[in-house]
């Protein structure tokens, strides 16, 4: 098999080794830091990219991603601020443990779970990624313009409260990714007369923008909040309490399981991404339990859940982006950059043309497990202890600072650096006014491709649209897409009136 064979490219590598174990350590640390997030770290990294090999790049990149979602699992636990969206859920029970004195229990779970979430997901996007890149190419235009439809659709409907306010978002992102020259015309769009606007705005400076700049903003708003923050035991007692033991775990493994094939469903679904899964994972697991009122209440079953599936994520999220170019997360959305920047076509073609590439991606993300497992497991204790050392009052003037010179550093361009702060107080606003960052991004990169699609498509009938309902793949996605909303706006209307009967 080809996992195999990127094995041995990986591991033969030590290039490729230290990059990753790179990976693995930053995006435990980025991640661990309340308020900063794996798409904050990769965006401000991306442009380090430009001057590495490709899958040295990707690679990197890629773990970071997966490291950055394990990682926020520590500032739920001890700092009770998730340091992910997805990291709420194990905020809930996590922090009660470490209110006890079992905050470095807590991890262990907590690592143990992300590992084997991890690892099922990676498992599932190697065998499975090959039969849809087979079926991706028998598509034509229409069916995939469907598909991105549907993608588009779905991440504004079903990420965030409002479906509206999520729409809103997708389009805005369908409208600022149209800034530029037409590509068929070559006529300018929304350009203002602006000479900078004329190549479009560039995907770096408004990622830095909307992830980096956008969240300093946040915490800048919350400094004077005041957390309760539980250390990591340094006693031997304290140590000996905080040992996990196999008759502790045992309990969790159903709930792992479960809760692995729920991340990993979730993830192929375009948008929905970690958070959704976890708390999904976490629901399941709380009606399934034996002692559901202890959920909660420092459960460790109430942590392994919700990380088992917030990492079971990662992988199959790739799978929508390497055989049709969708990216399933905003961590796919960054990696569409590394592929471009480095000429790499991605979609059903990726495996025909650059298939080793592929799975060495794979290899490298399967020894990223591994490692971000084991730093996480013996030292999850020691990189919270450096996180409550670093003021943050210094740290978040660096990350400051560090975001303009990765905005400037992409092209060399002050135009971007503009962009960037224009991106950053958009993403505040954004996170303000409950719209959606990330269906704003994602729908960014998604729109140039539903475009040329669109086009081609109409290239190809004579009866103008008509041709998406003549193809019964176009016409399945586009109703899955109607389907999407409809439930969505039943499931909100349904929450709204159970919360008015419990205030009644």
């Amino acid at each position: 098999m080809e996992i195999f064979a990127g094995l041995a490219t990986v591991l033969t590598d030590p290039a490729l080794v230290f990059f990753v174990l790179l990976a693995a350590i930053v995006g435990m640390v980025v991640g661990a830091i309340p308020g900063l997030t794996a798409s904050a770290a990769i965006a401000m990294l991306l442009p380090i990219t430009f001057y590495m090999e490709p899958l040295s790049a990707l690679a990197f990149l890629y773990v970071i991603g997966k490291s950055g979602r394990y990682g926020g699992s520590i500032a739920a636990i001890l700092f009770n601020t998730p340091g992910t969206a997805a990291s709420a859920a194990t905020q809930l029970d996590g922090y009660p443990l470490a209110r006890r004195g079992m905050s470095s229990k807590a991890m262990k779970v907590a690592t143990v779970s992300s590992v084997i979430g991890d690892f099922t997901g990676e498992v599932l996007l190697i065998v499975g990624v090959g039969f849809i890149a087979a079926i991706a190419l028998r598509l034509g235009p229409p069916e995939l313009f469907a598909i991105y439809f549907a993608a588009f659709v779905v991440i504004g409907s079903v990420i965030g409260k409002s479906i509206l306010k999520g729409l809103a978002s997708a389009a805005l992102g369908v409208l600022v990714q149209m800034v530029g020259l037409d590509p068929i015309s070559s006529e300018e769009r929304f350009t203002f007369g602006s000479f900078d606007l004329t190549n479009g705005i560039s995907l770096v400076p408004l990622m830095i923008g909307i992830f980096v700049l956008g969240e300093v903003f946040a915490q800048l708003e919350q400094r004077h909040r005041k957390t309760e923050i539980f250390a990591p035991p340094s006693s031997a007692e304290a140590r000996a309490r905080n040992r996990l033991t196999w008759a502790e775990y045992k309990p969790c493994m159903p709930h792992v399981v479960r809760s692995s094939f729920i991340g990993a469903f979730i993830g192929m679904l375009p948008g929905l991404g970690s958070a959704i899964a976890a708390f999904v994972a976490y629901g399941e697991g709380k009606r399934r339990a034996k002692n559901p009122e202890q959920w909660g209440q420092g459960a460790l079953e109430g942590i392994a859940a919700p990380e088992a599936a917030n990492n079971a994520v990662s992988g199959p999220s790739m799978a929508p982006l390497l055989t049709l170019g969708i990216p399933g997360s905003t961590i796919g959305a960054i990696l569409v950059g590394v592929f471009l920047i480095h000429g790499i076509q991605i979609g059903p073609t990726l495996f025909l043309t650059s298939r080793e590439l592929v799975y060495s991606l794979f290899a490298a993300g399967l020894l990223g497990i591994v490692l971000y497992g084991l730093i996480g497991y013996f030292g999850a204790a020691f990189v919270g202890r450096f996180i409550l050392r670093v003021p943050t009052g210094v740290l978040y003037p660096v990350i400051f600072l560090t975001a303009f010179v990765a905005a400037y550093a992409s092209r060399g361009n002050l135009f971007d650096v503009y962009v960037m702060v224009a991106a950053g107080f958009a993403g505040w606003l954004m996170r303000k006014l409950d719209f959606n960052p990330a269906a704003f991004v994602i729908s960014f990169v998604l729109a140039g491709g539903a475009e040329e699609t669109f086009r081609q498509s109409l290239l190809l009938s004579d009866h103008g649209v008509l041709i998406f309902f003549t193809r019964p793949v176009a016409l399945a996605f586009l109703l899955l897409g109607v389907a999407a909303v409809f439930f969505r706006a039943r499931s909100l209307s349904r929450q709204a009136r159970q919360t008015a009967l419990e205030d009644a």
